[in-house]
């Protein structure tokens, strides 16, 4: 395994540590800032919007930068954005610190993706992605519950302090380990990279990522209300439950990565189908303490094993010109997450409880669901070769509009 992918992890779990922590620290960031749930959801959504813009402006804007010196201004645009989001004397501060730590976040995912698919042989892409986004599970398993603990204790600022922190040690590891391939032809042009939306596939594939992701952070998002509120657990077993989750993202991303490399659609399909079994059945039993426990380890593991193959897809139909590509998935991602926040406090305002924002994401991954089965239709009727018949039929009508 090449070192460039761990220090790819280790960015990766410093970003995914800045955007899954504040959920378990949610009530106490409302509190000290004075402000209503859903307002502190919008520290949420404000993320992920922002994460959208980052994930297509700056990624264009750098296209034909190195990646490796590219991937280092991203994470010290990172640790600025997070020392802010610690320092905030108010919402509009800590908002605007947000904002700035997700800038990095879609352009160094998408450029990180590009960067570890090429670090490795073509049939090993898919394992080599999930490898990076390994420290987006780690950021879960570990670093999400122990910064909602420490915030708990200390302040919610102490933890984002703690991030900025990690930010430093990303940059030197990526600094020192990561070592990208020179490219055999000339830097990426913007046009060629625009030329990849020209697919419908993208299209597609940007959709299913917007509603599959959304599903299960709509649930996610409100899940310490959840918890506390209908499941009837104490505050302070929301970190530790939040491993069992992240234990199910670790699960997901190692076995999506793996079964990716043999069909990208199929494993797209049934992942995202049992997710929306999963959040039907979580919908149901909120109330049940053991339902819950298990619920949040296979919300986990169904809703980030997408991840792998939904990345690999995109790059797929992008052809030759990944980048952009790349980064707007990751943007989709985080549109999904903000679509998510939003529609869950939606339901939340209007009186539906904290349960209504697990129904309303399973909606979101029905539909998902449902553009993902006819893009694989589209793909495999694509790809199909044609008959002999049909092969001089084509032929025929060719020439009989060349001659008219």
């Amino acid at each position: 395994m090449p070192l460039g992918l761990i220090a790819l992890a280790l960015g990766a779990f410093g970003i995914g540590l800045t955007e899954f922590v504040i959920m378990g620290l949610l009530p106490e960031v409302a509190v000290d800032l004075g402000v209503t749930e859903a307002a502190a959801g919008w520290l949420i959504s404000g993320y992920a919007l922002a994460v959208v813009v980052g994930a297509l402006g700056l990624t264009a804007a750098t296209a034909r930068l190195p990646r490796r010196a590219v991937l280092l201004g991203l994470v010290v645009l990172f640790i600025v954005g997070n020392a802010i989001t610690a320092s905030a004397a108010g919402y509009e501060l800590a908002m605007v610190g947000r904002v700035i730590a997700a800038l990095s976040h879609g352009a160094f995912f998408g450029i990180g993706s590009v960067v570890a698919a090429s670090l490795v042989p073509a049939d090993r892409q898919g394992r080599a992605i999930a490898i990076m986004f390994t420290g987006l599970t780690a950021a879960n398993v570990f670093g999400v519950p122990f910064g909602t603990f420490l915030g708990q204790q200390l302040g919610w600022r102490s933890t984002f302090w703690v991030i900025a922190a990690i930010g430093v040690i990303a940059f030197v590891g990526i600094a020192t380990l990561v070592r990208v391939p020179q490219p055999s032809s000339t830097a990426p042009r913007l046009r060629g990279e625009l030329a990849a939306f020209r697919s419908g596939q993208i299209w597609l594939s940007l959709s299913v990522t917007i509603l599959g992701y959304g599903g299960m952070f709509g649930a996610f998002t409100y899940i310490a209300y959840t918890l506390t509120e209908v499941g009837g657990f104490a505050s302070t077993t929301v970190p530790w439950l939040l491993v069992l989750f992240g234990v199910g993202l670790v699960i997901g991303n190692w076995a999506g990565g793996r079964l990716a490399d043999r069909s990208i659609d199929g494993t797209l399909i049934v992942f995202t189908a049992a997710l929306t079994v999963v959040l039907v059945i979580f919908g149901a039993l909120a109330a049940s303490q053991v339902a819950t426990v298990v619920v949040l380890v296979l919300m986990g593991a169904f809703g980030f094993g997408t991840v792998p193959a939904l990345q690999s897809r995109i790059m797929r139909y992008a052809g030759g010109a990944p980048t952009l590509a790349s980064g707007a998935n990751i943007g989709a991602f985080n549109v999904g997450n903000a679509l998510g926040a939003w529609a869950g406090g939606v339901g939340i305002t209007l009186g539906y409880g904290y349960t209504s924002p697990i129904w309303i994401g399973a909606a979101l991954t029905i539909v998902a669901l449902v553009i993902l089965v006819a893009a694989a239709g589209a793909a495999r009727t694509a790809q199909r070769p044609l008959s002999p018949s049909s092969r001089t039929e084509n032929a025929a009508a060719r020439e009989f509009a060349s001659v008219g």
